[in-house]
C-alpha cells in the first residue's frame, strides 16, 4: 500500500516506520502524504513512529522537497495553511510514541515533537536546523518545544540550529527515556501496549483534554508559519543555505 513508509498493526498497536534508509529517511511529498494517511486511517489504539536505521528522520529531502516547496510557497495564489501531515498528527486522538532511533533533525525533530511521548536510542540526535537554511521551523518547534524545555532552551536550539545528543535531550526533558539502541523498539512497544490495554474512549478523551489545556490554535499558528516561510523562501540567505548544503561548504549569509 505504501512505498516510503511501512505500516504494521500488532494487536492494537500500530507501527509506522519511515522507510528511506539510503536517504536517512528524508521526507518527500510522497512520504508526507503516506504518513498523514497512515495516521488518519489507523485503527490502532496507540501508534509508534520510528525510522529505518540508521536515522529517525533527517527532515525534508532538500533536492525533492525544499526547492519545489520554495516555488509553491512563494506562489501568489497559495493560501497559508498548516502542513497537512502536521495537522494529521496534532489532531489525532490516538496516542503517539516516537521511538527515535537516530538523527531527528529539521522536520524530523518536528515529527518527534508532535508525538505525545518520546523515547530515544542512545544513538539519537536532535536539531532544529531550519535557521541554517534561512527558514523558520514548523508549528511544533514553536509550541511543543517551549512546552517541553522552556523558552530559554528552546530559543537557543532554534536560534543556533545546534544538534544535541540523547543524553542532553533527556536532561532538557525533550525525551522521557534513553535506552540502548537494541532496546528502543521493545521499550516503545511495551509502553504502547500498556496504553492500548486501557479503555480506548477514556484514553482518547484524555488526549483531547491535553490538547484543549495545552495546545495553541494549530491552524492559526500554521498560517503564521506558512506566511513567514513564504517571505523567507524569497531571501538570498535561504538560497545560500540550500546551495551551501548541496555544495558541502560553509554558508555566507548577508541578511538579504
Amino acid at each position: 500500500m505504501y512505498t516510503e513508509i511501512e505500516y504494521e498493526l500488532r494487536d492494537h498497536v500500530g507501527i509506522i516506520t519511515i522507510d528511506r534508509p539510503d536517504a536517512r529517511n528524508a521526507l518527500t511529498f510522497t512520504t508526507y502524504a503516506e504518513l498523514a494517511d497512515a495516521v488518519e486511517t489507523t485503527t490502532a489504539r496507540c501508534l509508534v513512529i520510528t525510522g529505518r536505521d540508521p536515522a529517525f528522520c533527517s527532515g525534508d529531502d532538500v533536492k525533492q522537497v525544499m526547492v519545489a516547496a520554495s516555488s509553491d510557497l512563494t506562489s501568489t495564489d497559495r493560501e497559508p495553511r498548516l502542513t497537512p501531515a502536521a495537522g494529521s498528527l496534532l489532531r489525532t486522538d490516538v496516542p503517539v510514541i516516537a521511538a527515535v532511533n537516530g538523527a531527528a533533525v529539521g522536520w524530523g525533530m518536528e515529527l518527534a515533537l508532535m508525538a505525545d511521548i518520546r523515547i530515544a536510542s542512545e544513538r539519537a540526535k536532535f536539531g532544529e536546523l531550519f535557521v541554517k537554511r534561512g527558514l523558520c521551523c514548523d508549528v511544533a518547534g514553536l509550541a511543543r518545544l517551549v512546552e517541553l524545555v522552556g523558552r530559554e532552551h528552546a530559543a537557543e536550539l532554534l536560534f543556533t540550529g545546534r544538534i544535541i545528543d540523547a543524553t542532553e535531550a533527556r536532561d532538557l526533558r525533550l525525551v522521557s527515556h534513553v535506552v540502548a539502541h537494541d532496546d528502543l523498539l521493545p521499550t516503545a512497544l511495551e509502553l504502547a501496549e500498556r496504553i492500548a490495554a486501557n479503555p480506548p474512549l477514556a484514553v482518547q478523551a484524555l488526549k483531547r483534554g491535553l490538547r484543549t489545556a495545552l495546545d495553541p490554535d494549530w491552524d492559526d499558528l500554521g498560517r503564521w508559519v506558512s506566511s513567514t516561510l513564504t517571505e523567507l523562501f524569497r531571501t538570498d540567505d535561504h538560497r545560500e543555505g540550500v546551495a551551501a548544503f548541496l555544495d558541502k561548504r560553509e554558508p555566507s549569509y548577508t541578511g538579504r
